[in-house]
């Protein structure tokens, strides 16, 4: 019961922190929502890729919240959620420095989430909820999907995304991507 009540005073001061003092309180508790943790890597493999730091951001805290250890129920990895399969594929084609033998490395499974990042942007044109789409889902299903009237009018964007979970995590990553952007402008 103590800690209920701990939880809705904490609630209501910083509610009334954000009446008092507006923008800059309400960006504080928006950045402990959304982090930017593991920094240095996340820069630095964004930048060998080509990628926007803000997006390798967002995926991380769609895919394991930023646990280095998560583990989901069809066995993917790690920060960004990398299967072991996948994982390899990524770590022979974009070697990490330091040898890429462990998923769960915070710097070996950034640096492959990034390399499969950029392969599904380059794979897709650049169309981000196609390739988050086939980080989610897999190459061979979204390339099916786009090949399919009911699901692609052009073959380059996805109409319908058959599979809900797939859906949401689109739309999920690409709301967090906007989260980023706002609340991490460039300098």
């Amino acid at each position: 019961m103590k800690k209920a009540y701990l939880l809705v005073f904490v609630v209501l001061a910083l509610a009334l922190a954000c009446i008092a003092f507006g923008p800059p309180i309400t960006d504080l508790a928006m950045r402990q929502l959304y982090p930017q943790r593991f920094q240095e890597v996340v820069a630095r493999e964004a930048g060998e890729f080509g990628l926007d730091t803000e997006l390798i951001f967002a995926v991380i805290k769609a895919e394991s919240g930023f646990d280095p250890k998560a583990s989901s129920r069809a066995q993917a990895k790690g920060l960004m959620q990398l299967t072991e399969e996948t994982f390899g594929w990524m770590a022979g084609e974009h070697p990490p420095e330091n040898g890429g033998g462990d998923v769960y490395d915070i710097n070996d499974n950034i640096h492959c989430g990034c390399a499969l990042l950029r392969r599904l942007l380059d794979h897709y044109n650049g169309n981000l909820k196609v390739a988050l789409a086939a980080y989610n889902a897999g190459i061979g299903n979204v390339d099916r999907w786009l090949e399919e009237r009911e699901h692609s009018a052009n073959g380059e964007t996805l109409d319908d995304i058959p599979f809900p979970e797939t859906e949401a995590y689109v739309l999920k990553v690409v709301k967090n991507l906007g989260i980023y952007r706002k609340l991490y402008p460039p300098q």
